[in-house]
């Protein structure tokens, strides 16, 4: 009974990982040319409704470039600002993780750890445009990027030209209304006028401030960006956070972010603020 069960597994991560949006998109794009779909108008915003967790792509934990991911058992209040890039053309038609096959001009999109399906409500914090989408997908595999959108999903925020958009998720529950008005925007922002958003990369948090102070001091001699430290009080005492930045673009987080990899330090925790 244990080996058919260990044989089950493995086939279920086999079927998730064979969806996955971000394993190999060096070579993704927009749809051909040719295609009127391109420049025609927008589908819909998904509508949130009830549905059963998916059959597959919900296991409590899966690996991916030998990196552990953990699903979540809810989508009940969660809410995080992140970079979101998109994927297209090239798994157009191909199977997701959940058994549906991909649809570049729906409104859907791949993350990593939360329930299939889940419905989302996508803030560009550049733009202020916004977009409902359904989680139907795993993915993008890629160190800093959270949430994976489908090419018409990132033509509605406005995120298609620079591949990578700064974002605010919020998770739908069925009857929940889609916020309006919930991010601070500059005056004129949805109307082409960029809203100035901080990208920082965390590399550490400690309930002791010398520890804080030795990561420092090690950052501090590796880069140019400005290494500090953040202070902050939680239920369990004080905690101190080191952080790096602002970044100048998602680009620059990403080439800082190899360099500590290569260096052996742990992954760094994106903070847009």
């Amino acid at each position: 009974m244990n080996l058919i069960r260990s044989l089950w597994c493995v086939v279920l991560i086999a079927w998730l990982v064979s969806g996955c949006s971000g394993i190999t998109a060096s070579s993704d794009g927009p749809p051909p040319v040719t295609d009127a779909r391109q420049t025609g108008p927008l589908p819909k915003d998904a509508v949130p409704r009830a549905e059963a967790r998916s059959k597959y792509g919900n296991p409590k934990s899966y690996v991916v470039f030998g990196r552990r991911y953990y699903v979540l058992s809810s989508s009940r209040g969660y809410e995080q600002k992140v970079i979101a890039s998109w994927y297209g053309n090239k798994f157009h038609g191909r199977r997701t993780s959940n058994g549906e096959t991909y649809n570049m001009y729906a409104m859907s999109a791949a993350h990593k750890t939360l329930p299939l399906p889940t419905y989302v409500q996508v803030t560009n914090l550049e733009n202020g445009r916004q977009a409902i989408v359904r989680v139907n997908d795993r993915g993008p595999f890629h160190e800093n990027r959270i949430l994976d959108l489908s090419y018409s999903a990132a033509r509605k925020l406005g995120i298609l030209s620079k591949g990578t958009g700064l974002v605010k998720i919020r998770a739908l529950q069925p009857g929940d209304q889609p916020g309006t008005g919930q991010t601070r925007l500059a005056a004129g922002a949805g109307k082409g006028v960029l809203n100035k958003v901080g990208i920082y990369l965390q590399a550490g948090a400690f309930s002791l401030r010398e520890n804080a102070l030795r990561l420092k001091t090690r950052l501090a001699s590796m880069t140019r960006h400005r290494v500090w430290i953040q202070k902050a009080r939680t239920a369990a005492g004080n905690v101190f956070r080191v952080r790096l930045g602002p970044m100048q673009s998602v680009a620059d987080a990403d080439q800082l972010t190899r360099e500590m990899l290569k260096l052996s330090m742990d992954l760094p925790r994106i903070v847009i603020e």
